[in-house]
């Protein structure tokens, strides 16, 4: 009988430490990993595993390591700086046999892009899956992930940017909301989270919302339709920093759905900051 442990675990990465994360815990429970990194993006750490760097356009080659590794699962994660110049992109052999495709999904917005690599790597012979299915711990069970304990009004804001997340994302639009004192300040948009925060910051510091002491909650949670192996929302120390810049109290995330980057220094630089960190599930963020 074929057991989890028997199943070849490819990884490709991009930047950041999750790879390496996932990657670690995979071999402590004996399973075989290779790391297929992008050059240009993905952590000099990786070099301590067994792994191949690609440049991208070079299709071919990666289906080429897939077949030798013996296709299996494989996980998609890490973050990616720059996108390459399409113009310029040198393709190779397989590259130009599916070039249909990635043509037609090129001119699409991020989630079909996601949804059709995907299809493509399937249609190899590969089970997609997340790195949370690998590394349990990115993800955070329902609670108080910090010292900091919500206050009562903390949660009352927390349903209500949960609720306003929610609907933007419905819209494809972000993942991400403010709320301060009973009230929407801040939606995400196509600046992301960070620069969320950076924008209530600023209302804070030109008075166009006032508030005093520490205050209001962002939350986060993925759209309804995020394909979470591929594309989960994260939060992580920046995150942190930005909610402390802004004179937020806390972050609310939905539980099991966002992930948690670099888990132990996000906590940490919660609880130096005095900032709570809350995990609800799907039904209770929004108060049903």
């Amino acid at each position: 009988m074929t057991t989890l442990s028997d199943r070849p675990l490819t990884i490709v990465a991009g930047g950041g430490s999750v790879p390496v994360h996932v990657a670690r815990t995979a071999t402590r429970d004996g399973r075989r990993v290779l790391i297929v990194g992008i050059e240009g993006e993905a952590d000099p750490e990786i070099l301590q595993f067994p792994h191949e760097l690609l440049r991208w356009g070079q299709i071919g080659r990666f289906q080429e390591i897939l077949s030798r590794q013996g296709y299996g699962d494989i996980v998609l994660i890490g973050g990616v700086q720059t996108l390459p110049d399409y113009k310029r992109l040198k393709l190779d052999f397989g590259a130009v046999r599916i070039l249909p495709k990635v043509l037609s999904f090129m001119s699409s917005g991020d989630n079909t892009i996601l949804t059709s690599v995907v299809q493509v790597i399937e249609s190899w012979g590969c089970n997609v899956i997340g790195a949370h299915e690998i590394a349990g711990d990115l993800v955070a069970s329902v609670g108080v992930l910090t010292d900091k304990q919500p206050r009562s009004r903390e949660r009352d804001d927390g349903k209500l940017a949960m609720t306003a997340a929610r609907g933007i994302g419905a819209l494809d639009a972000g993942q991400a909301a403010v709320a301060i004192n009973g009230r929407i300040v801040a939606l995400e948009a196509a600046e992301g989270t960070d620069g969320v925060l950076s924008r209530v910051a600023e209302l804070r510091e030109t008075g166009r919302f006032k508030w005093s002491g520490r205050a209001g909650v962002l939350a986060k949670c993925p759209k309804p339709q995020q394909d979470l192996r591929v594309d989960m929302p994260t939060i992580g120390p920046d995150t942190v920093s930005g909610v402390e810049r802004a004179g937020l109290a806390g972050i609310t995330i939905e539980a099991g759905r966002v992930m948690i980057i670099d888990r132990d220094e996000t906590l940490r630089r919660a609880d130096a900051a005095g900032v709570f960190i809350l995990a609800v599930e799907g039904a209770e963020a929004v108060g049903r």
